[in-house]
């Protein structure tokens, strides 16, 4: 009877624990059901259709709150730390001025990394305005690209900031304010960014060479006669009110205006520092030297290398298929460009980069080039020769490249650029408005872009996209018949007409605009934003430190 028992206790048993191993399985079944669930009507509400011309596909939006990406593990992160204050600097033999650093220096700090590398650049603003810094040229993420009001707010005096990205596009960059930058740069906030292959052989010797200019006065005003307006405050903008009547349309205003910038900054520096100031280049016979030519001032310039065979192997840090070298010709940079040119040094002479093109100052930019163990001798050039512009249309080894002007593209666009005179006021336009009254060019990831670029002003349109490399198709109506040239700025001179194409490759919210820097505080500038994007910055309308023009 005890073992009948006994037996019937253990069936017990095993029956109560099979029916909990059964509850428990069941009710895992059902909270895996139940996430499986949850998570597919998450998917659902973050997932739009989108239809195309051609067909339908499904994206997924965007919900983005930091674009920027996290250093990997083992990854070189270079930290650099930029103090913007001011200080006084010898610029010219004589002139000393007031001038806004990062770093202490003009130039600034320069930033130079390796591919690979992570960046990290602490800034802290001691100066008594706000600031920011754009990254001019490097495809950073939205977040980093420095346009108060737009990815950020100014750094305000006292606060401190951090930018980061990767480095893994090789080129020479640079870093500059973009807050009142036609102010901000004027008094000297930029300076260079370089990223290096790392896997190509260095040049022997690597210059960096950044071109600029400046009001002696140091203020930037310039008073005209009686019959002429007055302009102010850096040339922002140019009070045309003064004028009897009217009697002088946008067009004479342009050029009045250009030939006041042209006599206004009367100084030109390399580097921070002109005529007898200006440090001289150290090579040997033999040597391969680079030279990275930055344009941050307002002015093109006409670089002449002299005796020398030259190939122009990158611009605005996008190296050149098959550049061949050529010899005396004139390379013009305009403000926001970046030209890098490579040569061998074939000579024991010394000799003078000096500059040709119609600015009115150039006795003050000439380059020594020192030849070690040379003969010390001087090398002779004649001033008076006429030389060829070089033409990158007709550059390098040619082949199609990503776009050609015969394809299909998702975004087809046509501007003009222009001037016109508003309450007495000179502005620069984009089809006939200015930054404010514009609507974005709204874009996709994945689409591809083509824009026609016309300049129907009267003086050059430097004209610079943020986070985006472009190629250049057609300049007046002529296609290109050299290698694929990209660019992130083009120099569009009055009458000229560029196509230019892009691929949406870096969503977020970014501008294009003049970067004669008071062109676009006048007006030339308009965002470029991405439909399926969303920034975690929220910009205050009310926030009147915030000033990006």
């Amino acid at each position: 009877m005890n073992k009948a028992i006994g037996i019937l206790s253990i069936l017990a048993f095993i029956v109560v624990v099979l029916s909990a191993i059964t509850w428990n399985h069941n009710r895992s079944m059902e909270l895996q059901n139940n996430k499986n669930l949850a998570e597919a009507q998450e998917e659902t509400e973050v997932t739009e259709t989108v239809s195309d011309k051609e067909e339908s596909q499904t994206i997924k939006k965007e919900e983005q709150t930091v674009d920027t990406e996290e250093p990997q593990e083992e990854q070189n992160v270079k930290d650099f730390n930029l103090i913007a204050k001011e200080t006084q600097t010898q610029i010219a033999p004589g002139v000393t001025l007031p001038v806004w650093t990062y770093g202490g220096t003009i130039p600034g700090t320069e930033i130079r990394v390796t591919e690979g590398d992570y960046v990290k650049v602490h800034v802290t603003n001691q100066l008594d305005v706000p600031i920011t810094i754009h990254w001019h040229g490097y495809p950073v993420t939205s977040d980093m690209d420095g346009v108060p009001g737009f990815t950020q707010d100014a750094i305000l005096p006292g606060q401190s900031y951090t930018y980061e990205f990767k480095a893994d596009v090789p080129g020479t960059y640079w870093y500059h304010s973009h807050q009142e930058s036609s102010k901000q740069v004027d008094k000297g906030l930029y300076g260079a960014l370089v990223v290096l292959p790392k896997d190509k052989l260095e040049a022997d010797e690597d210059y960096t060479l950044i071109l600029d200019e400046w009001a002696e006065n140091g203020e930037g005003e310039m008073t005209m006669s009686s019959e002429s307006s007055d302009m102010q405050g850096m040339g922002n903008e140019m009070d045309t009110s003064s004028q009897s009547n009217g009697d002088m349309d946008s067009k004479d205003l342009e050029l009045q205006e250009e030939q006041m910038m042209k006599e206004l900054y009367n100084i030109y520096t390399v580097n921070g520092k002109s005529g007898d100031l200006i440090e001289p280049l150290a090579v040997k016979k033999g040597d391969t030297v680079r030279l990275r030519f930055i344009n941050a001032g307002y002015r093109s310039h006409g670089i002449h290398i002299p005796g020398q065979n030259f190939k122009v192997v990158s611009l605005d840090g996008q190296d050149i298929k098959g550049a061949e070298e050529i010899k005396d010709q004139i390379i013009l940079i305009a403000p926001g460009e970046r030209y890098d040119i490579e040569f061998t040094v074939n000579t024991d002479e010394d000799f003078i980069i000096d500059f040709h093109d119609d600015n009115l100052y150039n006795e003050q930019l000439k380059i020594p080039v020192k030849v070690s163990g040379g003969n010390g001798i001087l090398a002779e050039e004649d001033s008076e020769k006429e030389l060829p512009y070089f033409d990158f249309m007709n550059y390098g080894t040619y082949s199609t490249g990503e776009f050609t002007m015969n394809q299909r593209y998702d975004i087809d666009e046509n501007i003009e650029l222009n001037a016109d005179s508003k309450d007495g006021t000179l502005i620069y336009t984009i089809n006939g408005k200015t930054y404010q009254e514009l609507s974005p060019i709204t874009v996709k990831t994945g689409d591809t872009v083509k824009i026609i670029y016309e300049n129907k002003g009267k003086v050059d349109h430097p004209i610079h996209l943020h986070g985006h490399f472009f190629q250049v198709l057609s300049k007046n109506d002529t296609p290109y018949m050299g290698a694929p040239i990209m660019k992130d700025t083009l120099l569009i001179k009055p009458g000229e007409k560029y196509v230019i194409a892009f691929k949406a490759d870096n969503p977020g919210n970014w501008i294009y605009h003049c970067h004669e820097l008071h062109h676009a505080a006048a007006g030339m500038m308009q965002k470029v934003i991405y439909s399926d994007y969303k920034s975690s910055y929220i910009p205050d309308p009310n926030n009147q430190a915030n000033k990006p023009e």
